[in-house]
């Protein structure tokens, strides 16, 4: 038997996890092989008084597809995307999709667009304007958090009614699946993560309420769109189970990170190190969720 194999292009870290470093493992306790293509090599993510390294410009992308088409090594069940930082680079992988869709017209495109969150912008602006027109219609998962929402669909949201009727306007561009990771609309001590997708004329809505946890956490969106990959792959596309799964395995990655780092600082606040995601020792709780917060159909 074949294992389902993810082309993943996004950020690496020597230390830590974000982007692949943090999308990789999860996946393959899963039963996906992954082909990591780094967009930048750092030494740590940005949280740290310093990040050093080298950035993958479009010409070394192409570089590196060129061979796996001369190789015929560009087969793929999925393409996974994260963090981008450069234009011309988002442009190249809007390319490589294409060019890998053709060889497999069944391909999966996952694209988190990262672009910023809380208000703030981690990229150049020119790029909100390239993952609306050229990438987004290219997705069939789109997993933005509530700013990145705002920026492609070119408002601000207010409340969950306006949430679910700017995730609609893509699913107009062709994107089947559309994923509201995290939303300032639940209550005080909750994020409210949204579901919607469209399938034979049908669209499904699902809601689930996550408890907040009191720890600044990196690397979690990358994890969320990986796991949700997996799961919606292993599920047939069955929202509901996939929204579940995902937000239980996470839930249990961040209880597990927090609990080592507060054991770590002894009580007190812990450091950005102290609160790199603890994905190894949560190994069995990324194979094997058992959630305790269900989502719920919305009509």
């Amino acid at each position: 038997m074949e294992f389902p194999r993810v082309l993943s292009i996004q950020s690496h870290v020597v230390r830590g996890y974000v982007g692949n470093k943090s999308a990789t493992f999860p996946l393959q306790v899963l039963g996906f092989e992954v082909d990591a293509i780094n967009s930048v090599q750092l030494s740590n993510h940005t949280g740290y008084k310093t990040a050093k390294g080298q950035i993958l410009d479009e010409t070394d992308l192409g570089v590196l597809v060129d061979a796996l088409v001369e190789n015929k090594l560009l087969k793929y069940t999925h393409v996974l995307t994260g963090y981008v930082g450069s234009p011309s680079f988002l442009t190249k992988v809007g390319e490589v999709v294409k060019l890998v869709r053709k060889l497999n017209p069944n391909l999966v495109y996952v694209c988190d667009p990262v672009l910023g969150d809380n208000g703030k912008l981690y990229v150049p602006e020119s790029l909100v304007s390239i993952y609306r027109d050229k990438i987004v219609p290219l997705a069939d998962v789109l997993t933005p958090n509530q700013f990145e929402l705002e920026l492609l669909c070119g408002k601000s949201i207010n409340n969950v009614d306006e949430a679910w009727e700017a995730m609609c306007t893509f699913h107009v561009k062709g994107c089947k699946t559309v994923i509201l990771s995290s939303s300032n609309f639940g209550g005080q001590d909750e994020l409210l993560a949204l579901a919607s997708t469209l399938e034979g004329g049908v669209r499904t809505k699902a809601c689930i309420k996550i408890p907040k946890m009191d720890a600044l956490f990196t690397g979690t969106g990358d994890l969320f769109s990986a796991l949700f990959l997996a799961w919606t792959y292993k599920t047939d596309n069955n929202i509901q189970v996939s929204l579940d799964n995902t937000v239980a395995s996470m839930q249990a990655v961040l209880r597990c990170t927090l609990a080592a780092a507060l054991e770590q600082s002894g009580g007190q606040k812990p450091t950005v190190e102290q609160l790199e995601l603890k994905l190894l020792q949560s190994k069995e709780h990324l194979e094997h969720p058992e959630p305790v917060i269900h989502s719920e159909i919305v009509e």
